[in-house]
């Protein structure tokens, strides 16, 4: 059983802006790429789990997700670092349209995109971590049997309601390899 660094994308990876869906909104936060090689030294997997409402809502479609997803895994693969997972929920239990409008297990807070990412790549969710930017990342993590549970900084304003179910609160992805170091 291989150990996995799972990644919020917006607020963790690239900075929030809201609904970001076309590269030309696209801004990596500082030092994610050198964190992520870091993590791979490491030995963890990385994998990227990401709600992506704006589908849900009609913001922008699958299509245009999976196109900034090829060039975001791209822009990692040139940095020398192999993303090993990217799970994404289209989906929402009340402004959803059409049949992205429901109440799903893949949508954080609950642990189904953790969990179907643990299964086909065979990992073990307890001595794995998880890297998000509110209490939603933090409580599927929980949900799922992630002990190490970081919060950062970098994305959503945090409350101290928040920070209930973190382990630890970082200003960014820079610093979690430091930590896991200790």
């Amino acid at each position: 059983m291989s150990k996995a660094i799972f990644l919020d994308r917006d607020g963790v990876i690239n900075k929030e802006h809201g609904y970001v869906h076309c590269v030309d909104d696209f801004e990596y936060v500082e030092g994610v790429f050198e964190a992520c090689l870091e993590l791979k030294k490491l030995g963890y997997k990385l994998v990227v789990v990401t709600n992506q409402s704006g589908i849900a809502r009609g913001l922008y479609s699958e299509d245009d997700f999976h196109t900034l997803t090829e060039w975001m895994d791209w822009n990692f693969a040139d940095k020398g670092v192999d993303l090993d997972g990217i799970y994404y929920c289209p989906h929402h239990p009340t402004k959803g349209i059409g049949e992205y409008l429901q109440d799903c297990d893949c949508r954080k807070p609950k642990p189904g995109m953790l969990n179907s990412a643990a299964q086909f790549l065979k990992l073990d969710l307890s001595a794995s971590v998880m890297v998000g930017d509110k209490a939603s990342d933090m409580q599927a993590a929980k949900a799922a049997g992630i002990n190490t549970r970081i919060l950062v900084k970098t994305g959503h304003a945090l409350t101290e309601a928040d920070m209930l179910d973190a382990t630890i609160v970082l200003d960014s992805i820079a610093d979690v390899p430091a930590f896991l170091m200790k």
